[in-house]
């Protein structure tokens, strides 16, 4: 089944990254989070994962007698679309794109393809798998959504030496005999896997395990390339972590019960494996010790089944690693969380190549971090991704940051190039209050130091509920942008965006707090994209080809309200502002 990713601008887009070290969180409305990153061939990161979105539809007058009736009304408008991130190397956001799709889903997986594209992994909330290929620009080339007709989940991809790609997970056995994929079901769940080519299409799709319930974790190609896949086996009475190495047509050669544990001995949980430079293999464990602690068990074996190594790393608190990757030199760097009884944090371990610990570092603040993926970058250092929570905060963000071999956080910039960056602002400030003399006298517009355009004549401002623009409006933008756009074009070289930024005020009847939040995100939005497209078509096709490179658009509902004293002045709150951004 073939779809259509439609890929946009991200709403109520906010980040924030210290002066001093690369860590930069992205804030959306509700939960979001980062699952996997990786280096883009320009020297840039990209991770993917998901944000929560709304789905827009006509507005309904239909009233509901209880909160049940309401929250199901809600269900199928707001929910997890996958979404890719793309940073340089200052800690700064240059993409951010969102699916746009009928069906929540989630990506779970990230691989470079040899142009600087990308395919995504991932799995529809409502229970099919799905992969997209990508170009350099996230521009949908290819995707599909497969599976059985039973409920889906997909853990991983990974890249074949072929350019193609592996889908590992687990299926729900499927006993329905015209099922074209599988005539049978082999357990509860089964292992699952697909392999693509290069170009995106499916070679095959096989399931594995027994008559309990298996889930295919990770899998890795071998130098030969056979493929060596993780997995669990849970009953009621045991619980098994196999490996199992099949064939690159997915033919079984062996099956190796690395673990067999009955349910009243500590629980291991697998998490990832890796292919060495020497080419064995590592697999990260979680491993619980009798009061059900949480610690770390690293595995190292061969192609013929041999364990070559079966080391716990013991911590004084609970620890996971979530990935874990190889250096150039032989020592290993893992990732994941430690947690105490009061929050958890982002976890860095760098490990020599007997599997020993030299070092680690904890990241994060008060409330629940905790690191999903990395990849070392070119230059031995190692790009983070996982999720962050603000003090005093209950929403979960996506968080980056960037590593030095040592576990250690890289700084920033220094402090010369920051000093050319404000000499430049400074500039820039100074002709633009020239350019614009005639409207700021006005008192049509604002502009502050940070280059922001506050556009404070009241017939600017928006109307309640609406996003077109007044005739007042247009010819004002209209105007506007005939001036600014080809005297920032003389800059382009030292500009990194244009961002025009919709705003609301809170009101919106009598509705609870979360629907007032959701429908101001789009009507925010929208009010973003009608300035947007007025600046757009008013310039030359040579400038609009250029504002395609840097403009962009988002929505920041009422997180943003005007205040006069105390109170919310909700007139002044419905506008939008106009902020450029320079090249750290």
């Amino acid at each position: 089944m073939k779809l259509l990713l439609f890929f946009l601008l991200s709403s109520a887009l906010l980040y924030a990254s210290t002066a001093k070290k690369f860590s930069l969180i992205i804030h959306k409305p509700f939960d979001a989070a980062l699952f996997d990153i990786t280096e883009d061939y320009d020297r840039t990161i990209s991770a993917v994962g998901f944000s929560n979105e709304f789905k827009g539809s006509s507005a309904t007058q239909e009233s509901y007698s209880n909160a049940f009736d309401y929250l199901e009304s809600l269900s199928s408008k707001y929910g997890a679309q996958m979404t890719l991130v793309k940073v340089n190397n200052n800690a700064q956001l240059i993409l951010s794109k969102v699916a746009k799709l009928s069906r929540f889903n989630k990506a779970v997986a990230l691989v470079k393809t040899p142009t600087n594209g990308y395919f995504i992994g991932g799995y529809t909330l409502d229970g099919s798998l799905l992969v997209a290929k990508l170009d350099a620009n996230a521009n949908i080339l290819y995707s599909k959504i497969f599976g059985t007709k039973n409920y889906d989940r997909m853990n991983n991809l990974v890249l074949l030496s072929d350019g193609g790609v592996l889908a590992v997970g687990s299926s729900f056995t499927s006993r329905d005999t015209n099922d074209a994929m599988f005539a049978t079901g082999l357990g509860n769940n089964d292992i699952f896997l697909t392999r693509f080519s290069k170009e995106g299409h499916i070679l095959w799709s096989k399931k594995y395990g027994t008559a309990y319930d298996d889930q295919g974790i990770d899998a890795v190609e071998a130098a030969d390339g056979s493929i060596i896949v993780v997995s669990t086996m849970a009953s009621e009475k045991k619980r098994d972590v196999n490996f199992m190495r099949i064939t690159e047509n997915g033919n079984k050669i062996w099956l190796n019960h690395f673990i067999t544990q009955t349910t009243q001995h500590n629980l291991v949980v697998p998490k990832k494996i890796i292919r060495l430079r020497d080419n064995s293999f590592v697999v990260a464990l979680i491993q619980y010790n009798q009061v059900q602690k949480e610690h770390i068990r690293l595995v190292k074996f061969d192609l013929y089944q041999n364990i070559l190594q079966d080391r716990e790393i013991q911590t004084t608190y609970p620890s996971g690693l979530n990935d874990i990757k190889e250096f150039s030199n032989g020592t290993l760097m893992g990732v994941g969380y430690v947690k105490d009884k009061h929050n958890t944090d982002g976890l860095a371990m760098l490990l020599d190549s007997d599997l020993s610990l030299l070092r680690q570092e904890h990241y994060g603040g008060e409330n629940f971090d905790i690191f999903y993926a990395l990849t070392i970058l070119h230059n031995s250092q190692v790009a983070v991704a996982g999720v962050h929570t603000d003090n005093n905060s209950q929403e979960k963000n996506m968080w980056i940051v960037k590593l030095n071999h040592d576990t250690s956080m890289v700084k920033l910039a220094t402090k010369q190039s920051s000093t050319a960056t404000q000499v430049k602002s400074e500039e820039l400030y100074k002709k633009l209050r020239q350019l614009f003399a005639k409207e700021i006298a006005k008192k049509q517009l604002k502009i502050d130091k940070e280059l922001t355009f506050e556009f404070s004549d009241p017939a600017l401002y928006f109307k309640v509920g609406s996003y077109q623009l007044s005739a007042k409006q247009k010819k004002f933008f209209q105007s506007f942008a005939k001036k600014l756009i080809p005297f920032l074009h003389n800059y382009a070289n030292e500009l990194q965006s244009i961002s025009i930024n919709g705003y609301t005020s809170s009101e919106w009847g009598d509705k609870p707090f979360k629907q007032r939040y959701i429908n101001n995100a789009q009507l925010s939005m929208q009010r973003s994209f009608s300035v947007w497209k007025t600046l757009f078509n008013t310039q030359s096709p040579q400038l609009q080809k250029w504002l395609t490179t840097i403009m962009k658009g988002s929505g920041y509902s009422f997180s943003h309200a005007v205040k006069k004293g105390e109170k919310e002045d909700k007139k002044a709150s419905r506008r939008v502002t106009l902020q450029i951004v320079l090249k750290g």
